[in-house]
């Protein structure tokens, strides 16, 4: 390789260009500091690249497929309706290409210095970034880490198996798919495939006996799958795994000791976060971390080194993009002087599922450890008049308040549009809002923004498109 002959200055420098390194970089820049931007791979990140867009671009094709059904009752005829994944591929690229590009538009209109190589800590003010034979130098004011960190299946076996990464590259639908893990990408994917053709066996691994949400969309989500068809197998333990005449075969053994044979086209093992990438060299700048190896962060990003900062999948918490984002701009305000800071106690989990979950607060049973005396109010789709235009009635609205108060702690959907609607729920959590705070406005009709409105009004029995709870009592003659 070829030494840079100099140290170079710069004033902040952002390791990784994902959704938290570029956010950080364009906020740093617009604040008036000069920035540079360095990446590995390419522009986006593995988010990007490899793991958000490509899958969503894949749900999006599913739930599309999904909404023709609606739309035959509307009078519209699909002859013959026929799906090829060659194209889906080709339109994932080209959306992948595009967003590509307005990053670095972006980058290049903010004069924020973008360089291509591997960065690695040499000392708490000085790194090495290298690129095939170049290797230089820089010290630098501040930093930000935005590297992400590496994913470890959750199995460790032999074989072409499918990843996170690779599973949106397939060219054609898998006659028959196997998916093991429990987290909200192995949702998307089993609910997805499924719609696409595939016949799909999900497997929570050893002692995961349920989905991970509040208890109502828990039960929706297991009615779900069963219409769907998706086999859904529970707590169990691999055995062993082996491939071979083009097809997986899978030997489970569940909590009762019984035994089965799995086989599959395909074969699907999810990720979890491992330790900080060894090559970042986190130790030489005096970084501290947690026991997980995730970087330790304060409130404003900052790590154990007080001009070093750290944001995204390399700090504790979700490996979700939202976090990421945000993480950048208060790193990034923080670095200029700003008062800013992080609080990740609303953060939502959206899932783009058939239908898509959203949710944020506290779920009933978490309220109820944490001591509170709580209401709850569900309102069903079925019962909302733009879901039955739509032909889309699966799924409810959950929304539970504290009693006496009526301080709104948490709100859960399953349903059409519940991506979207979820937004007013975080605002009213972060706003420390009330029952009669969400009940005053008006909400528009015919609407699926309604739904929430009839939630809101179950807390207190006054939802309109319900019917009374049946009560017992004592017949006097």
């Amino acid at each position: 390789m070829v030494v840079g002959e100099l140290t170079q200055e710069r004033d902040l420098v952002i390791i990784g260009a994902g959704p938290g390194g570029y956010h950080a970089a364009i906020r740093a820049a617009q604040l008036g500091l000069q920035v540079t931007l360095i990446e590995k791979g390419e522009m986006g990140g593995l988010c990007l690249n490899e793991g958000c867009i490509p899958s969503k671009v894949h749900t999006a094709a599913a739930q599309n497929l999904h909404r023709l059904t609606g739309m035959k009752s509307m009078g519209f005829q699909f002859k013959d309706t026929t799906f090829d994944m060659a194209t889906l591929q080709e339109y994932k690229n080209a959306t992948i290409k595009q967003l590509k590009q307005g990053i670095e538009a972006l980058c290049k209109a903010n004069e924020i210095e973008v360089l291509k190589g591997d960065a690695m800590f040499l000392s708490p003010d000085k790194i090495g970034v290298e690129n095939g034979h170049q290797y230089d130098t820089y010290t630098f004011k501040h930093a930000i880490i935005a590297a992400g960190r590496e994913k470890r299946p959750l199995l460790k076996i032999e074989g072409n198996y499918l990843t996170i990464t690779t599973l949106w590259k397939l060219d054609e639908v898998p006659a028959s798919l196997l998916l093991y893990g429990n987290d909200d990408f192995t949702l998307e994917a089993a609910m997805c495939f499924r719609k696409l053709g595939s016949e799909v066996t999900l497997i929570f691994p050893e002692n995961e006996k349920d989905f991970t949400f509040d208890d109502s969309i828990n039960k929706e989500l297991t009615r779900q799958f069963k219409k769907q068809k998706i086999k859904l197998i529970k707590d169990v333990k691999v055995k062993s795994t082996n491939y071979f005449d083009k097809n997986w075969e899978m030997d489970i053994q569940d909590a009762e000791g019984k035994t089965q044979t799995l086989m599959s086209t395909h074969l699907y093992v999810a990720s979890q976060p491992g330790g900080t990438s060894d090559g970042l060299g986190v130790s030489r700048a005096g970084i501290l971390l947690h026991d997980s190896g995730a970087v330790k962060v304060n409130h404003k990003c900052q790590t154990s080194v007080d001009h070093i900062y750290a944001i995204g999948d390399i700090t504790e918490g979700p490996s979700l993009a939202v976090k990421a984002i945000k993480q950048a701009k208060v790193a990034a305000e923080s670095i200029a002087g700003f008062q800013s800071e992080i609080d990740l106690n609303y953060l939502p989990r959206v899932l783009h599922t058939i239908p898509p979950i959203a949710s944020v607060g506290f779920t009933e049973e978490q309220a109820k450890d944490a001591g509170y005396e709580i209401a709850i109010g569900e309102s069903a789709f079925r019962t909302n008049g733009y879901a039955s235009i739509l032909g889309q009635k699966d799924g409810l609205i959950k929304t539970i308040s504290e009693a006496g108060t009526e301080l709104i702690l948490g709100v859960h959907m399953m349903g059409e549009g519940a991506i979207e609607l979820i937004s007013s729920g975080i605002v009213a959590l972060e706003m420390v809002g009330r029952e009669e705070d969400l009940l005053f406005p008006l909400f528009p009709h015919p609407s699926l923004n309604e739904n929430f409105l009839e939630s809101l009004e179950d807390l207190s029995n006054k939802a309109i498109h319900k019917p009374p709870s049946v009560k017992n009592s004592k017949v006097t003659v």
